[in-house]
């Protein structure tokens, strides 16, 4: 597989030259919609640097990081390891997609270092790609991008369907039971099996990541010194501002009900890590820690920008959604609208941006079948989040954090997107 940055610039190119072949737009008319999209991600861009470096510092946080360790020193072998890793990525992820990443991140990294310390053989790039792994079932829990909007006053397609609640999509038994198939069975299950157990097989994170093996002193960057400017950084800073977002997080929740979006959770993120840390000096050395890792967000979320661009505006999605819901019946309409989420998934890689572009047609085709759109809601979330593992977009945080590099884990992570198929089209059909 190549780095992740060739992999967008490959699907730039190829959205390119299908968007001269099967719409009518010209050459000047394509890189016009390219301009166009090319900085649409800025403040998402902002939003998911936000959530890498909060989560990342929040996650190494003393507290924090001693029960990850305590957890991560358990398993007794590589599959052990990798299956514990991916159910934790995966129960994280299904009740937040972003904490899911970060923890799954931070988790397979420990794993990796108390491997290491204890003389346990393990394989590494397993563990990291297991730690991925929660970013397959994340759309089908209650932080669904599809799901909450629908059931939000005022969604684009409230006069199309109304409010749907999230009872509907992921409080469902019909979404309920493919997340606990997936998170209990499919995932850890496939990681188990996946370990090699040959011992000359395993190449554990001393030869993959090791500058994270060396201890370092959380104090180094203290200023010790009884001068003015290292007795201001107190903790009384810290008690003030807490005081202050734990009155606006009251007041969201008050007004709001369960609310969650990025902001208010990037909001909380940042300032319990600030709560763990103590002081603020000691907090933005965490976080300048963690920023070393968001260097591939920032340059290559404006390319896939672009390519949504691209995508929406020369129509080129309406067309790959249409030829797919061509041969849909009430019976297979789920299982059709899961594989066309998931082939739309790898040019436009955000579940809101994607429901945005797929949406309408989805619930136009299901109405006009009778099928539930809450069900297609749920199938089209299963399909967000299943090609995930081929499409390296989301890894970025979780590469910068555990030191590996995509291809690394990408033969792992397809391996995971072709054995769930049988078992995305059982549940999608037949769970009720």
């Amino acid at each position: 597989m190549p780095e992740p940055i060739i992999f967008a610039f490959l699907l730039t190119i190829v959205t390119f030259v299908l968007g001269l072949l099967l719409t009518d737009s010209s050459i000047i008319t394509m890189v016009d919609h390219w301009y166009e999209g090319f900085w649409n991600l800025l403040s998402f861009t902002m939003q998911m640097v936000m959530i890498l470096v909060t989560g990342h510092a929040l996650a190494t946080a003393p507290a924090v990081k001693k029960w990850i360790q305590r957890l991560a020193s358990q398993p007794s072998s590589s599959a052990q390891a990798a299956a514990l890793t991916a159910l934790v990525a995966c129960i994280f992820s299904w009740f937040n997609w972003a904490l899911g990443l970060i923890v799954g991140a931070i988790f397979a990294l420990e794993i990796g270092k108390a491997a290491y310390k204890q003389g346990v053989k393990l394989h590494y790039p397993l563990i990291v790609a297991a730690g991925y792994s929660g970013q397959m079932v994340w759309h089908l829990g209650p932080s669904s991008s599809s799901g909450l909007t629908v059931a939000t006053s005022g969604h684009f397609l409230e006069d199309a369907i109304g409010i749907i609640p999230i009872t509907e999509t992921a409080f469902s038994s019909y979404a309920l039971l493919n997340s606990l198939m997936l998170i209990a069975v499919v995932v850890p299950v496939t990681f188990f099996l996946m370990s090699p157990r040959k011992e000359n097989e395993l190449s554990g994170i001393e030869e993959y990541a090791p500058q994270f093996l060396k201890e370092e002193d959380p104090n180094a960057n203290i200023d010790t010194s009884n001068s003015i400017g290292a007795r201001m950084d107190s903790v009384w800073f810290t008690v003030i501002f807490i005081a202050l977002a734990g009155c606006y997080a009251f007041l969201h929740f008050s007004r709001n009900g369960f609310d969650l979006n990025l902001n208010i959770v990037n909001f909380v993120f940042l300032f319990l890590g600030l709560a763990l840390h103590k002081t603020p000096v000691r907090y933005m050395n965490a976080v300048t820690d963690a920023a070393k890792g968001a260097s591939g967000i920032i340059l290559q979320f404006p390319f896939y920008g672009g390519i949504m661009g691209m995508v929406t505006l020369s129509g080129l999605a309406v067309i790959f959604v249409d030829a797919m819901l061509s041969i849909a019946t009430p019976q297979t309409l789920p299982v059709i609208s899961w594989f066309s989420a998931g082939l739309l998934n790898i040019f436009v890689p955000s579940g809101g941006g994607q429901w945005a572009v797929q949406g309408p047609i989805l619930a136009e085709v299901a109405q006009e079948l009778g099928v539930s759109v809450g069900r297609i809601i749920t199938a089209f979330g299963a399909g967000d989040t299943w090609t995930n593992m081929f499409q390296p977009f989301w890894a970025l945080a979780l590469l910068g954090i555990t030191g590996v590099k995509a291809r690394h884990i990408m033969g792992y992570c397809m391996t995971l997107l072709l054995v769930a198929v049988p078992f995305y089209i059982i549940g999608l059909t037949f769970f009720p």
